[in-house]
């Protein structure tokens, strides 16, 4: 098994708060961007993310390393609606063939972009911070989640890693046995299939093994458990939910003020 480790400093203010404390506070923030579609108010919330990301205790070439896929996937949504939308509304901006991006599509493809960095960058903070253990001690201790669920989801989380070692192995092993696509991209599609058939038939393997591991320690049996590790919501853990929703609510009020913000309803 690989293990799964913070990249934070543990001593840092916001790092050391309680996990529930941590995810309420990214579920706050997410939950509320979501109900606007405009670039203002998730462009604000990224601002104040990024300002707060030295209080977890990461460094900034550490937080770009975890969320380069967030960057990524923001990028294509945004290349996507400006060369594909539907409606294009607004003035003209530049034009080239079939292909013509004007105020409307381009407002509206930045705010989408921004959107999912907004939403999920709190995510990638949290989980940056948090050791799987304390999340799950925290789960069964603060939130009464049921101790098999929160075991088993930190038996899933912890395997996680393993997943990509399972998949060069297996294609390190087609590769001894000759089995390679070379440069033809439709062989590449193939293995690609085949190998991510034979790692998903691993993995249920593997879950079933432990569920059956877990009966057997008694997580099924509905006998109340102690925990080895306390996990207290203080005054401070209150104190960064609010923050949160004080900061999402910033963020609306910004867009509503100048005259940007639009629901995602309505």
């Amino acid at each position: 098994m690989i293990p799964y480790q913070p990249i934070a400093a543990p001593d840092a203010p916001l790092a050391r708060r309680n996990p529930v404390a941590k995810v309420a506070a990214a579920l706050v923030v997410s939950v509320a961007l979501i109900a606007t579609v405009d670039p203002v108010a998730p462009a604000v919330a990224i601002g104040f993310e990024l300002a707060v990301v030295p209080l977890f205790g990461i460094r900034y070439s550490a937080l770009a390393r975890r969320a380069w896929p967030l960057l990524l996937s923001a990028l294509g949504i945004l290349c996507t609606l400006v060369l594909f939308a539907a409606e294009r509304t607004g003035s003209l901006l530049w034009q080239a063939g079939p292909v013509a991006v004007t105020t409307g599509v381009l407002g509206t493809a930045l705010g989408m972009a921004l959107r999912v960095i907004a939403v999920a960058l709190p995510g990638v903070l949290v989980f940056a911070t948090t050791d799987p253990t304390d999340l799950t001690d925290a789960l069964v201790q603060n939130v009464k989640a049921p101790p098999r669920f929160a075991i088993g989801a930190l038996a899933a989380f912890r395997l996680v890693p393993l997943l990509a070692l399972e998949w060069r192995m297996l294609s390190l092993a087609r590769r001894a046995r000759g089995i390679d696509a070379g440069r033809n991209p439709l062989t590449r599609l193939r293995l690609f299939g085949s190998t991510a058939f034979a790692l998903l038939v691993g993995a249920i393997r593997r879950g079933t093994r432990l569920a059956t591991a877990m009966d057997a320690r008694g997580f099924d049996s509905g006998s109340p458990r102690t925990s080895a590790r306390r996990q207290r919501f203080t005054a401070a853990d209150a104190a960064l939910v609010a923050g949160a929703a004080a900061l999402a609510g910033g963020a609306l009020a910004v867009s509503v003020a100048l005259g940007t913000f639009r629901p995602l309803v309505g």
